[in-house]
């Protein structure tokens, strides 16, 4: 056997027995297996600030240093999203999935075991690789593996996923430091890991019927679709493949990755986290916050024009430009940014007036808790008739209602209220917002949409650890916190603001 069956065996989508597939409820079999990627990426991000004084003494190193094993992390997988999201769209989006949880259980294996501080923060950054090719891909399983009338609902129950895995991360994580040991909190990802590959590869639909890889519309064909029919004309349409899940591709076209814009895409999000954690404290020169966030703009400026001209963009402004997706995507961002602020700061408020680490932790868990909550069932109690546009933008009011009121009230139980409101206005945007991106992006694009969807959360993420960081250490641990709190509430009215409806643009090859 040559390199290239070898390669088209592998690549090759199995399908599901034919008892799972021909039940009418397969696709909530799918959708739960979604839900284990989402819970074991949320519960790893949430878990790990719980490790830090335990690494800080078991390696000897100082908080600037620890604080790359969540850093690395992030920078990884907010640069990968995209690239993972297009190469998925080459190569089978359930195999880029399966293949994900293998890499992160492994490398979660490898870091229970890291014998040095770097070695951790190595295998924290493969641990990024693993968790991309998974997000990279859990919307856009989701929203093509179910039923148009389900995808609402599936989205929310993805996204309740994500809430149990950071409402569970904190108490967990303190619970097997306290009790057992830091390795632990890498250990315990490598059971789920290997469910999710048992899951995945009899649970998941094939994606793709071939190993050979797929053709993915460049800026000019993501665009040829009009919005006066409707209709996209692809390079799948030209192939003769007509949605047959069959892709005849030379193999030419997977060397046209845009390595320039990976390249450039990974600089400017790590030097401008860089520029915020030496500001916030990291011991750089006081020079280099200016020099790290020209870097950032110079890099960002040289993306753009590399992705207009590039022949395969991995962040493709042909679907950027769609109407209603960049603004969907900058909510995105917003929702994940206003979600991650308050697990930051919350714990510094409450312990900062009194209040025990352990009673703070739970008095935070509010927030995801009502956040998972609202996702999967509290959208019920919603008018029917209501769009998802509607509930864009109440969520975001809602969450600006909660955040004013958390930012005003004393730092004690009296938090718990406004939590619960902030995460119930956030269970309800985040959904109904994704929903809206990926009803606008063409099907034969899902992947690399929902790739970009999954950066732009990760990079929210990142930059609400970084923006509560930096507010803290310029005013001190109160009146810094409160002042981030508000400006959160502002940027939260704003997102009611630009969520736009949007023309539903679903059909694809």
């Amino acid at each position: 056997m040559n390199a290239t069956a070898l390669a088209t065996r592998l690549l090759t989508e199995r399908p599901r027995p034919r008892g799972i597939a021909g039940w009418r409820h397969a696709h909530w079999l799918a959708v739960g297996t979604v839900c284990l990627g989402a819970f074991l990426g949320q519960l790893d991000a949430s878990v790990i600030a719980l490790v830090f004084p335990a690494l800080g003494r078991h390696f000897g190193a100082g908080f600037a240093a620890v604080e790359w094993v969540a850093l690395a992390y992030l920078l990884v997988l907010v640069a990968l999203l995209a690239p993972i999201g297009w190469l998925s769209d080459l190569v089978g989006r359930k195999t880029m999935y399966i293949g994900g949880f293998a890499v992160f259980g492994l490398s979660s294996l490898g870091a229970g075991f890291a014998g040095g501080l770097w070695v951790l923060v190595g295998l924290r950054a493969v641990q990024a690789v693993g968790a991309a090719m998974m997000q990279a891909n859990s919307v856009a399983l989701v929203a093509r593996g179910v039923p148009g009338h389900a995808m609402r609902r599936a989205l929310g129950i993805q996204a309740s996923a994500q809430g149990l895995g950071l409402a569970l991360g904190p108490i967990l994580g303190g619970m097997l430091v306290e009790h057992a040991s830091w390795r632990w909190v890498f250990w315990v990802n490598v059971p789920i890991a290997v469910f999710g590959i048992l899951a995945g590869w009899y649970l998941l639909p094939r994606t793709r019927t071939t190993g050979a890889p797929a053709a993915v519309p460049g800026p000019r064909e993501g665009r040829t679709g009009t919005h006066r029919t409707g209709t996209h004309r692809t390079a799948a349409h030209r192939a003769g493949t007509h949605g047959t899940g069959t892709h005849r591709t030379a193999p030419r076209e997977v060397a046209r990755f845009d390595l320039p814009g990976l390249l450039l895409l990974t600089g400017a999000t790590t030097t401008l986290l860089l520029a915020l954690s030496t500001a916030s404290g990291l011991p750089l020169p006081g020079w280099a916050v200016a020099a790290l966030l020209l870097a950032s703009a110079v890099l960002a400026l040289a993306l753009v024009r590399q992705e207009r001209r590039a022949a395969r963009p991995i962040l493709a402004p042909g679907l950027v430009n769609t109407p209603g997706v960049r603004s969907g995507l900058v909510v995105a961002l917003i929702g994940y940014l206003l979600l991650f602020c308050p697990l930051v700061l919350g714990p510094v408020l409450l312990t900062g007036a009194g209040v025990s680490t352990a009673h703070a932790g739970l008095v935070v868990t509010l927030l995801p808790a009502a956040f998972a909550f609202a996702a999967t069932v509290g959208g019920g109690w919603l008018p029917r008739g209501w769009s998802d546009v509607t509930r864009c933008r109440f969520g975001a009011l809602l969450t600006a209602v909660g955040l004013l009121l958390f930012a005003l009230l004393p730092a004690s139980d009296a938090v718990a209220f406004p939590l619960l409101v902030a995460g119930y206005g956030l269970g309800l945007l985040l959904p109904a917002n994704n929903a809206l991106v990926m009803r606008a992006i063409p099907a034969q694009c899902s992947a690399v949409g929902g790739g970009m969807v999954n950066m732009a959360r990760s990079l929210g993420t990142a930059l609400g650890m970084a923006l509560s960081v930096l507010g803290v250490h310029l005013a001190g641990a109160a009146s810094g916190g409160r002042t981030v709190l508000l400006a959160l509430a502002a940027v939260a009215a704003a997102a009611a603001l630009l969520t736009r409806p949007v023309r539903t643009r679903r059909t694809g090859p």
